[in-house]
């Protein structure tokens, strides 16, 4: 099973494109922190933030366009997908991404729909992607 859950905060305004016969594709930059602690030996352990790229397509990159904005906390649910692609200057790069199947927006703001709304794809649209839906970015 692949499956990743988030909760964490958008580091970057969203990126919003739109790919083969108008499929809106968003890019977020999440930032998840784990708080730091004390050992019971007085040891520190310092905060640490993971920084991830989260991909969300058709209607819920839409919503991503229209409410969600730096600083926003969001709920993710989805799945990881690698990545190889090849550079300008012909080096081989490896990127982790996170494909959004869920999205919960947990900054309430009057702008947007209440917090706690829930926003999801049809489980029809989770079939494989083609090469264009592969690197909208």
């Amino acid at each position: 099973m692949n499956k990743v859950m988030l909760i964490g905060n958008v580091g970057l305004e969203p990126e919003v494109r739109y790919v083969d016969q108008g499929v809106a594709v968003a890019r977020v930059r999440l930032a998840t922190t784990e708080r730091g602690y004390t050992l019971q030996n007085g040891t520190q352990v310092p905060e640490h933030t993971d920084w991830h790229t989260v991909l969300l397509w058709r209607k819920l990159a839409e919503v991503v366009e229209k409410y969600v904005h730096k600083g926003d906390k969001l709920y993710i649910e989805g799945r990881i997908r690698y990545t190889t692609y090849d550079d300008k200057q012909g080096q081989r790069r490896y990127a982790t991404e996170i494909w959004a199947d869920n999205m919960e927006m947990l900054t309430p703001k009057a702008a947007q729909p209440a917090a706690g709304d829930v926003v999801s794809e049809p489980a029809a649209n989770e079939s494989t992607s083609s090469a264009s839906e592969a690197a909208p970015f």
